[in-house]
This record gives structure tokens, sequence and C-alpha cells, in this order.
């Protein structure tokens, strides 16, 4: 499968980019600078372009620049990925003395960027830190939503590679406010514990 990681060269998709490669996908890292992407891309396998190059002929995209970015980015690469499955890693989130909270907008980002975009939008990977991807597979569990069953099972092969656990379906794309609003949780929880939180789902067979 190609896989486009626009923002790859990025903490997160960088991180996520390596692992992919490492899990034998082949991998396209996707920047506003192609030199940079390329740069970036070489040290871990991967080629490298702009963004919209690096969408045309993918299998999956890869939405994995940050959340104040997500929409612009989604919206000004619209003709160029074309009905392509994508896949919305991002969370908004509101930082303040007291803690971490999800935003106050009722639609995920995922949600919103579906608005944008022609082909069908997936979301998942939400409680998986860059800093535990860079070590290697994450550990623990990652959840993907998403009303279409195809781009839905793509989202959910790549997650399959870049957890030590399961790659588990989390239902209809509206559930994308629930992982999004749960990073803020996480991101709580590393803060209080100084670690590095993830999911692991019990009870299932």
């Amino acid at each position: 499968m190609r896989i486009a990681v626009v923002g790859g060269t990025g903490d997160f998709g960088l991180a996520l980019a390596q692992r992919l490669v490492e899990a034998g996908e082949e991998v396209v890292v996707g920047s506003r600078d192609a030199e940079r992407a390329q740069e970036k891309a070489s040290g871990i396998g991967a080629a490298g372009a702009a963004n919209s190059d690096a969408v045309r002929g993918a299998d999956l995209v890869v939405l994995a620049v940050k959340a104040d970015a997500a929409l612009p980015t989604a919206q000004a690469l619209a003709g160029a990925i074309g009905e392509t499955p994508v896949l919305s890693v991002a969370s908004e989130l509101r930082f303040s003395k007291s803690g971490v909270r999800p935003t106050e907008d009722l639609r995920s980002i995922a949600e919103r960027t579906q608005e944008l975009l022609r082909g069908p939008v997936a979301a998942g990977l939400h409680s998986l830190a860059a800093a535990t991807l860079a070590g290697g597979r994450a550990d623990g569990d990652a959840l993907v939503c998403g009303d279409d069953a195809e781009a839905k099972e793509l989202a959910l092969g790549v997650a399959a590679g870049i957890v030590t656990g399961r790659a588990l379906d989390a239902g209809p794309l509206a559930s994308a406010r629930a992982l999004e609003g749960m990073t803020a949780v996480i991101v709580n929880l590393n803060r209080r514990y100084k670690g590095h939180a993830g999911v692991r789902i019990v009870g299932l067979p």
C-alpha cells in the first residue's frame, strides 16, 4: 500500500512514517517544502515530496499536520487528494494552567475535514504520541472510526502495523469526537504522572 503522510516532517508524522516503513509499507513523506521532505524521508527509507505531489497516486493519505493546520491543509489539497481515503489523526486541544481540555466545537476535526474532501475520511491514532512512536511500535491498542468501510479498513491496517496491541474498529466517524477528546485525557495523565500513557482495551474476544 502506498501511504502519503502529509506533514511528514513534523515529530508525529516522521515517527509514523518510520514505523510504516518498518512495517513494509511504501511511504511518501509530504511537506510544504519538497527539499525538506526529501531530506527527512531519506533518513528513514521513504520517498519525499511536496504535499500536493505526495498525495497523488496514494492509496491512503494520512493528515498528520498539527490541529490548527489540519483544515486549511485539507482544503488546499482537496483537488490533489480527490477521492483518495484520508486518515485524520489531529486533536484540537485547549491548554491552560489547570490542564488540557478538548475543543469547544461539537464536531471533531475529522468530521470537519470530511466536509472539505470528496473522498472518505477515517479518524484514529489519537492515543499515540510522537515521542512513543519515535522509539518503536507504540505499546497498547489503536482505535479507528469512520463511516466508509474501505477507508476504515485501510486505516486499521496502518494502525495494526504501528502498535504492539490491536487495531480496533471504534464505530462511525462521529466517534472521532470522543477519540479526539481522549487525547486531552492522555496529555493530562502524562503531565501528572510523568509518563507515556496509551490505551489498552480489555474484555474483547
